[in-house]
C-alpha cells in the first residue's frame, strides 16, 4: 500500500463571495459562476461528476444524480486574500495581520535602499497591473536600464525587466537584494521576478517568474511529512510560495497544460510514499488579472480535459483534492483578487463518495485531512475531513 495525497490549487478559482467579503470589497465576486454566465457556459464533465454543481450550479454545470466525489466549499480565516496566505492556510499556517500592502507605491526607506543595492535608479513604483506597466514604461525601461518596479492588491514588490537587457539571472540577484530589505514593517509576502521579451507595443512576459517569499511562520504539514520522511513533491510555483521549506521534490511548469501533464506523470509513475501539491497558476496571472472572461473559461475546460485522464490514473490508496486559495473573478471592475469561497472537491478509488462536506471554516482542515491521512499526530485549528470521505474514518 502506497497512500498518497495529491493537492491541486486551481489558483484564483473562487466559488462566490465569503462571509467577510464586504470587508475585502468583494461582494459581488463569484469566479465559476460569473465566468461561466458571461460566456454562455461551461463544459467541465469531470468537475461535474465530482459534484462541483452540488457546491454551486454553474451554467453548463449542474448537480450530477450520483457524483463520484465529495464536495463543498471552504472559507479563509487568514486576514488577506493573497497566493501566500491562501497556501499558507492550506498547509496549517494562519496568518491573523495581512503582509503590508502599498497601494501609493513604496515609501523612500524601501526604495532608496534597493537603488543603492542594485546600483541604478528604478521606474514606476506604483500600483498597477503587470501588462500595463510593461506597456506604459517598457520603452523608457529599454532606453534607460532601469527595472521597472511595481506592486497590486496583494503584497507584492514586483520587478519587471526585459530579458534581453536584464538577464534573468541578473534580475533574481535584484529580487534577492529586495527580500532582504524588505524586513519588519516592510516584510511584503512576495518579491516576484517578472521578465519579459519583444519591442514596444509586443510586449510579453515569460515563463521565467520566480517568486522569493518569506519563509512561512510555522512550521506547516508539508515540514512535518518531510521531517518523519514522506515524499514532498511541489509542482508549479509551490516550492517559491513555501521558500522551498518542507519540499523533497519540486517540479516548475511552465503554464496550465504542462502543469497538468507534469501532474498527470506524477500519478502514473511515481511510487513515493507522501503529497504531490501543484499550483495551476494561469487562472489567475493570464486571465483573472487581466478580466477575461473567456480565456478563464477556456482554461477551467482544458484543466477539466485534463483531469479526466488523472481521475483515470489514480491509485487505489490515492486522494485527490481539488481546491483554490482566493478568487479572482474576471468579470468585475479591477484586477484585484477577491474573498471569496473556494470550492473542495476530493476523491480516491477506495473513499466515499458523494458526501456533501459543507462550508467548512477555514482552509487548514486541508491539512489537518492530509496529517490524519497519513497518521500524523499533529492537531491545528482545522477540522479533518477524512471520517467523512473513508468509511471507517481513516
Amino acid at each position: 500500500m502506497t497512500k498518497r495525497v495529491i493537492l491541486v490549487v486551481i489558483d484564483s478559482v473562487g466559488i462566490g463571495a465569503a462571509p467577510d467579503a464586504r470587508s475585502f470589497n468583494s461582494a459581488d465576486s463569484n469566479t465559476l459562476f460569473n465566468t461561466a454566465a458571461r460566456v454562455a457556459g461551461v463544459s467541465l464533465p469531470n468537475m461535474e461528476r465530482l459534484g462541483l454543481g452540488q457546491i454551486y450550479p454553474l451554467l453548463g454545470v449542474d448537480p450530477h444524480p450520483q457524483p463520484i466525489g465529495n464536495y463543498g466549499a471552504m472559507s479563509e480565516i487568514s486576514g488577506a486574500m493573497d497566493t501566500t496566505v491562501g497556501h499558507w492556510e492550506l498547509m496549517g499556517v494562519k496568518v491573523s495581520e495581512p503582509f503590508p500592502t502599498y497601494p501609493e507605491g513604496f515609501p523612500p526607506e524601501v526604495i532608496e535602499p534597493f537603488e543603492r543595492a542594485i546600483g541604478r535608479p528604478i521606474l514606476g513604483n506604483k500600483a498597477e497591473s503587470g501588462t500595463k506597466i510593461i506597456e506604459e514604461l517598457g520603452e523608457e525601461h529599454l532606453r534607460t536600464g532601469s527595472p521597472i518596479v511595481y506592486t497590486s492588491g496583494d503584497s507584492v514588490f514586483q520587478i519587471a525587466a526585459h530579458e534581453e537587457l536584464i538577464p534573468v539571472v541578473e534580475l533574481y540577484r535584484m529580487c534577492k537584494l529586495a527580500r532582504e530589505i524588505l524586513t519588519g514593517e516592510h516584510n511584503v509576502g512576495r518579491v516576484i521576478a517578472r521578465p519579459f521579451v519583444g519591442k514596444p507595443g509586443n510586449f510579453e512576459r515569460t515563463h521565467r517568474r520566480k517568486d522569493f517569499s518569506l519563509e512561512p511562520i510555522e512550521p506547516t504539514v508539508m515540514d512535518d511529512l518531510k521531517k518523519v520522511g514522506y515524499s514532498v513533491t511541489a509542482v508549479g510555483k509551490i516550492s517559491d510560495i513555501f521558500a522551498d521549506r518542507g519540499v523533497t521534490d519540486s517540479i516548475k511548469t511552465t503554464s496550465n497544460a504542462d502543469g497538468i501533464e507534469k501532474i498527470l506523470n506524477l500519478v502514473e509513475s511515481q511510487d513515493k510514499e507522501g503529497l504531490i501539491f501543484a499550483n495551476l497558476v494561469d487562472f489567475d496571472m493570464h486571465f483573472g488579472h487581466r478580466n477575461d472572461s473567456l480565456g478563464y473559461a477556456r482554461a477551467l475546460e482544458e484543466w477539466d480535459q485534463g483531469l479526466g485522464n488523472i481521475l483515470d490514473s489514480l491509485k487505489d490508496d490515492d486522494m485527490l483534492i481539488i481546491t483554490a486559495d482566493h478568487g479572482n473573478d474576471p468579470t468585475t471592475e479591477g484586477t484585484d483578487h477577491s474573498r471569496e469561497l473556494v470550492p473542495l472537491l476530493v476523491y480516491g478509488p477506495g473513499l466515499e463518495s458523494g458526501k456533501d462536506l459543507g462550508i467548512r471554516i477555514g482552509f487548514y482542515d486541508v491539512g489537518q485531512t492530509i496529517l490524519d491521512y497519513f497518521g500524523l499526530n499533529k492537531r491545528l485549528e482545522g477540522r479533518s475531513f477524512l471520517p467523512e470521505v473513508t468509511a471507517s474514518g481513516g
